[in-house]
């Protein structure tokens, strides 16, 4: 077999020829068959090495390396060449994902005949089959720059109540790219409200802000990943523009964009959590902090051969972005419709928007103290932050003919019925006489629809007149209205139009309806008849 000839054996054979040490006993002492150091030797002076010079330069050595070299290896056989007049071929069906054993067959049904060994070295050497993409190490970037994080299920909880049954819980993983130095959050959900409170309790644990935080494509951060312009959630991107660091999320199915936390959850997994008992999901946070700190962390990391916390520490915290000092009120975007009652939903309460955005989606922001709604990113409302159930609704988001029954405002329904005149008015008010008196809003409703129909004067007459006679429905009022004559038909004139009606009285004295009542004599004895 071929043995490769190696820089230092070589020079180790010139040294002790140039020390007029025989051929055989050069063979001996290095281990190498006489006929090795032979050609060796007749390499050397071929190429103009003699034994009295005193040094070689590792050009020198290098050439003559080159000519003991083999230069052909095992001559290619006739399945080779088929190869190469296929090789088009081949190359198609490879691009196509055609296996080696499929394209085998389909050469042998076309009449060539190869070997399954010399295609697979052909399709290796000459066409890159089943080689891994070169991996380029990427440079680290300057201390402070970049933060990766990463997500994954990593432990259980052991309820104190019900030993038997345990709740699983996931972990924010946080890995400085330059020291390693890592930190882990333990948390239930994966939503943008715990990826704020993750990086809040990262910010306090590193003492800074990192530049750039690189994620992966959870919805919790990425609404919509793409290689190129990526979006973040509002909330989130919010919440970078308040602490003033990038994102720079990794491409979907690309876990070398993140490598330094790809294989981290395994690690928190098996080495942090891994049979320890912990009741509280506190009791975790507490438990990964101090492992982070003290375990994890004091290790000598195999790539950079420090410690990540002596490293982080050294060259790292002093350069991050100041840490928050104050918490941060994390926002809940959402994009509710506005039904036809004008009352949007959000967080389970309702809020009233103005009657022209009924029917279409709105955006809105809620914090701890206020709702704000926008429309193609236009503030249209405000309103304070209810409880789930609560309401604020603002009247002025309705139309006026709809508000007043609404939110119940009896007051304002009777100076509706006010501006029809003093009568009205007063009816109305009569009307409303009561301990419950948006019971009787359809009442007052009516009576404006009265009025609208025969006129504020007419109306204010009659008012007038039932008021007189303490007759309080609507329903009678309206008909006499309906049957009264007009002021047309009654008089030509106009003041005559005007003229109250009479007062109800009778055409003929009471006297002309008396009946005479005849007397009756007494009988004399029971039961007769008087006659």
């Amino acid at each position: 077999m071929y043995r490769e000839v190696t820089m230092i054996e070589f020079r180790e054979v010139l040294r002790l020829w140039q020390e007029q040490v025989p051929k055989k006993r050069i063979a001996a002492q290095l281990g190498l068959d006489p006929k090795t150091v032979r050609r060796y030797l007749r390499a050397a002076e071929a190429g103009g090495l003699g034994a009295e010079m005193e040094t070689l330069s590792d050009e020198q050595v290098r050439d003559v390396l080159l000519t003991l070299q083999p230069s052909g290896g095992r001559p290619h056989g006739e399945d080779w060449t088929r190869c190469g007049e296929q090789r088009e071929a081949i190359q198609h069906w490879l691009v196509e994902g055609l296996r080696l054993t499929k394209i085998r067959k389909l050469l042998a049904r076309q009449g060539v005949s190869i070997g399954y060994p010399t295609l697979y070295r052909f399709a290796v050497e000459q066409l890159q089959f089943g080689r891994a993409a070169t991996t380029i190490p990427i440079l680290e970037g300057e201390p402070g720059q970049e933060l990766q994080v990463d997500t994954g299920w990593v432990g259980w909880l052991t309820l104190p109540l019900s030993p038997q049954k345990r709740r699983r819980f996931r972990a924010w993983i946080f890995t400085a790219v330059l020291s390693r130095y890592r930190f882990v959050y333990p948390t239930f959900e994966e939503t943008t409200a715990r990826a704020i409170e993750a990086c809040e309790a990262a910010w306090q644990f590193f003492g800074g802000i990192f530049r750039v935080l690189i994620p992966d494509n959870t919805k919790a951060i990425i609404v919509q990943p793409d290689a190129l312009t990526p979006h973040v959630t509002p909330a989130f991107l919010e919440y970078t523009q308040a602490r003033k660091f990038h994102v720079d999320p990794a491409r979907v199915r690309h876990p070398r964009d993140k490598a330094k936390v790809e294989r981290a959850v395994s690690t928190v997994r098996d080495d942090c959590f891994a049979g320890e008992v912990l009741a509280t999901l506190d009791d975790a946070r507490v438990h990964a902090s101090h492992w982070c700190r003290e375990e994890y962390d004091l290790r000598r990391h195999s790539r950079t051969q420090r410690p990540p916390r002596e490293h982080f520490e050294a060259e790292e915290q002093s350069v991050l972005l100041p840490a928050p000092t104050t918490p941060f009120d994390i926002p809940l975007w959402s994009t509710p419709k506005v039904p036809r009652d004008q009352l949007a939903v959000v967080a389970k309460a309702f809020y009233s928007i103005p009657h022209s955005h009924v029917g279409e989606f709105l955006s809105a922001r809620a914090d701890q103290q206020t709702v704000r709604f926008y429309h193609h990113n236009v503030l249209i409302k405000t309103h304070p932050r209810k409880p789930p159930g609560g309401r604020s609704i603002d009247a002025q988001d309705y139309p006026v003919e709809r508000s007043v029954y609404a939110l119940r405002d009896v007051q304002s329904l009777q100076r509706q019925a006010a501006s029809y005149g003093e009568a009205v008015g007063r009816f109305a008010a009569a009307l409303l006489d009561s301990p419950l008196p948006w019971t009787r809003m359809r009442r007052v409703y009516a009576l404006l629809g009265v009025a609208r129909r025969y006129g504020a004067a007419r109306v204010n007459e009659v008012c007038a007149i039932a008021l007189t006679a303490e007759m309080f429905d609507v329903r009678r009022l309206q008909r006499m209205l309906e049957q009264a004559a007009t002021p047309s038909a009654a008089t030509p004139s106009a003041a005559a139009s005007t003229a109250p009606l009479p007062a109800m009285r009778f055409l003929r004295p009471a006297s002309q309806y008396a009946l005479p009542l005849a007397l009756r004599e007494p009988s004399s004895k029971k039961g007769d008849d008087p006659r």
